[in-house]
Order: C-alpha cells, then sequence, then structure tokens
C-alpha cells in the first residue's frame, strides 16, 4: 500500500547550475540500519516517492532528489540517499555540496569538517567560511583502459570505465564540440555510447551497470584544464562539472601518471561551472586506487511543501 502522504518538506538548491532538492520531511518511513538497506527498501516499497518528488509535473529530468536520514553511525551529521527521474545514485557530488549548503540553511551545521553517511559509504566534507563545501569522496579507481566499442552511426569509440561513487564510460577522443549549442548530438551521442556498451557487455566491477557516460574536450577558462559532458542514467545531461565524474576522471588520470597527489585538476561543466579536484594515496590502499576530493559552491533557490494530491492522477508523477 502507498501512504497517504499529502505534503513533503523540500529545500531546492543548485550546484554549478546542477539542482538538487533535498526532502527534509515527509519523506517515506525507512527504519533503521545500513543507509544500503535502507535505499534497498526504498526501491523496493516507496518508488513511487522516488517518482513523486523528481519527475514531473513537480521536478524535471535533471533534478536530483536527496533523502535526508538518521545516520548509523554516530559520527555522522547526516544520512543521505539519492536519487534522480529513473533511479538511485549510490553517491553524489554535486548533491552533496547542496546538502550541506542545505543543512547549513537550516541552522543544523557551522564551518567545519562533517561526517555524511551515504549508501556505498561515509564520505568527509567540509563547509568553508567562504560557503564553498569541499567533498572528500568515496575511493574510486579505475577497472579498464582504452576499452573499444562500436557505435552505431560513429564507428569504434575508446574510453575508459571508471569508478566514482558511480560507474563512468570516460571518452577523450570523439571528435564532438562540448557547448550548449551542441546538447542535443551529444545527448543523441553519448546514449548511443550507453547503449553499445550495454550491448557489448562493457560493465563495472561485479558486472554493475555502468550508467553514466562523460566526453571531455578543451577549456577556454584559463587555468581550467577540461570541459565535460555528462550523460546522467535517466538521459539528462549534468550542468554541473560531476563530482563523481570529476573523481572518476582523477582516477584515470593518476593510473596513466597523469596526475600527482596533491595537484589540482579544474573540470569545467558544459554551463561553465567549475569544480576543482585533488587526490590522496593512503597507505594500504589498492594500486591505482585514489582517495578523490572535490570543491564547488550552491546555492539555495526555493523551499517550500510539495503537494500530493490524492485527487490528483499525476501525484505520483510521470514515469516513463
Amino acid at each position: 500500500m502507498r501512504e497517504q502522504v499529502s505534503r513533503v518538506r523540500i529545500i531546492d538548491s543548485h550546484t554549478g547550475g546542477e539542482p538538487t532538492r533535498v526532502v527534509i520531511a515527509g519523506g517515506p518511513a525507512l527504519g533503521g540500519g545500513p543507509l544500503s538497506a535502507r535505499l534497498a527498501r526504498f526501491r523496493e516499497e516507496f518508488d513511487w516517492f522516488r517518482s513523486a518528488v523528481v519527475n514531473e509535473p513537480r521536478g524535471s529530468d535533471a533534478v536530483v532528489g536527496a533523502l535526508l536520514c538518521e545516520p548509523e553511525d554516530p559520527s555522522c551529521t547526516a544520512g543521505v540517499i539519492f536519487f534522480n527521474n529513473v533511479g538511485y545514485l549510490g553517491m553524489c557530488g554535486h548533491g552533496t555540496i547542496g546538502l550541506l549548503v542545505t543543512l547549513k540553511h537550516l541552522g543544523r551545521l557551522k564551518p567545519g569538517e562533517h561526517q555524511i553517511e551515504t549508501p556505498v559509504g561515509n564520505v568527509t566534507a567540509r563547509l568553508h567560511e567562504t560557503g564553498e563545501v569541499s567533498v572528500d569522496n568515496v575511493e574510486s579507481y579505475r577497472t579498464g583502459a582504452g576499452i573499444g566499442v562500436d557505435v552505431p552511426g560513429h564507428g569504434l569509440v575508446t574510453g575508459d570505465v571508471a569508478w566514482g561513487g558511480n560507474w563512468f564510460f570516460l571518452v577523450n577522443e570523439h571528435g564532438m564540440e562540448i557547448s550548449l549549442e551542441n546538447v542535443e548530438r551529444l545527448t543523441e551521442f553519448t546514449w548511443q555510447i550507453r547503449q553499445a556498451i550495454t550491448r557489448a557487455g562493457i560493465r563495472g566491477k561485479n558486472g554493475e551497470e555502468i550508467d553514466h557516460i562523460e566526453l571531455f574536450g578543451p577549456s577556454k577558462i584559463p587555468g581550467v584544464n577540461s570541459r565535460n559532458f555528462v550523460l546522467c542514467p535517466g538521459k539528462s545531461y549534468d550542468r554541473s562539472p560531476c563530482g563523481t565524474g570529476t573523481c572518476a576522471k582523477m582516477a584515470c588520470l593518476y593510473a596513466d601518471g597523469k596526475l600527482k597527489e596533491g595537484a589540482i585538476w579544474r573540470q569545467e561543466s558544459i554551463v561553465g561551472s567549475v569544480f576543482e579536484g585533488s587526490i590522496k594515496i593512503q597507505d594500504g590502499m589498492r594500486d591505482g586506487h585514489v582517495h578523490p576530493s572535490i570543491k564547488g559552491t550552491a546555492y539555495i533557490d526555493a523551499e517550500g511543501d510539495l503537494i500530493l494530491d490524492e485527487n490528483d492522477p499525476f501525484r505520483f508523477g510521470i514515469t516513463k
């Protein structure tokens, strides 16, 4: 049975142009235990709630939802489950930045270091006095380099497979212009790549689906290393430089000997926003694995209630 939720309290923000909608009250009762188990219950029993929050008519394909949860780990300031128009995310870099700015807006935290519990592990986030947020993400790594796949209409496309909190297929050489004017062609191209790697059986560790495609090109901003286009799982493009995608990129750069520990990598998004990233290597880490960090800024742009009228035929969102 679907719970008769009538109002959902939310705060909206954007990080580098990419929206985050934090649910602070009115969400489903998921119980306690690890967030991975609570995410599974969310998916199995309350997927209608995900759709109601982020899908049209209340949301859009670009909105990432964040369900604020009580953390199991007492050292954590908050727990969070991220979701989008088609499913759930293990981790979300831009969303974590948006979450910290939201918690500051609510008066629940002050500048300093905070542990945030996610379904794929704890991450460390720092709210700076400037309002910027740094996120020490989960351990990131590359599992495949120079993997070729035949993409209809484009021929052989070569990319790397890497984990940055989500699974990515990263392509450097593609011949496409990364610009807002070219979004439709970029979207179609990257969607074809995703379908092609699925047909070819190219997957992440333990057979996990690769659901993000990332293209790279030159940036025109002085001091910025790269510009990217990221296709998200629901076929929407990331307006931000993509936190987990930047982490996956830095893992690939490190594996290729192109990024040293502590060096700054500046990644521009297709809309011109920039994340700063760097990596650390710790004792006992497996070869090629890195601990990445990203820094960006989020802004609150709305707060209020979503109203789920039981007479509304689209109460639970429009699904494809």
